[in-house]
């Protein structure tokens, strides 16, 4: 925070004060440190094949999207192939929506809320999208595959939303 926001320096000058740290320039290099978790989370379809398999060997278990596809078809479906745990962004990004949406409702009311509040709504939202993804995809005969819990339990959001509308 001190180097970017107070000083506006480089993240390359971050190896200058930690030199344990390891800075790689641009994103290919990044997805070769081992891992538990991944979380691409910069621009679309920065995580490829190359890097899946990177993760994989590096013993990486779980990879939650926070951004719009920033992960390959390609390199999803190997993830998912490997059984890492993989989250797509229209779930686990979803936090950041729900953010904008409850800072709307706080102008709208006018009414300030503590940070604890807004966090306690967010996680209460966040619990219940993993809940709704996790059991539509088990309903559908495709347990712990997130991605199709996730579109699934989207598109049946949406159908009803048409269908209380009289669309469909």
């Amino acid at each position: 925070k001190q180097l970017k926001q107070e000083e506006r320096r480089r993240i390359a000058d971050y190896t200058a004060t930690r030199p344990a740290a390891v800075y790689t320039p641009g994103s290919a290099g990044i997805w070769n440190i081992p891992c538990d978790i991944a979380l691409p989370c910069a621009t679309q379809n920065e995580l490829d094949m190359q890097g899946a398999r990177a993760l994989v060997e590096g013993g990486c278990i779980a990879v939650a999207e926070g951004a719009n596809m920033p992960v390959t078809l390609d390199a999803t479906r190997y993830l998912q192939r490997q059984g890492v745990l993989f989250v797509p962004g229209k779930s686990a990004n979803a936090g950041g929506v729900a953010v904008s949406a409850l800072e709307m409702s706080q102008n709208s009311l006018r009414l300030p809320w503590t940070f604890e509040e807004v966090d306690s709504r967010l996680q209460s939202i966040m619990t219940g999208i993993f809940h709704r993804i996790d059991e539509t995809a088990a309903r559908y005969g495709h347990p712990g595959d997130y991605v199709v819990g996730a579109n699934i339990a989207g598109f049946e959001k949406i159908a009803d939303a048409m269908m209380s509308q009289g669309i469909v």
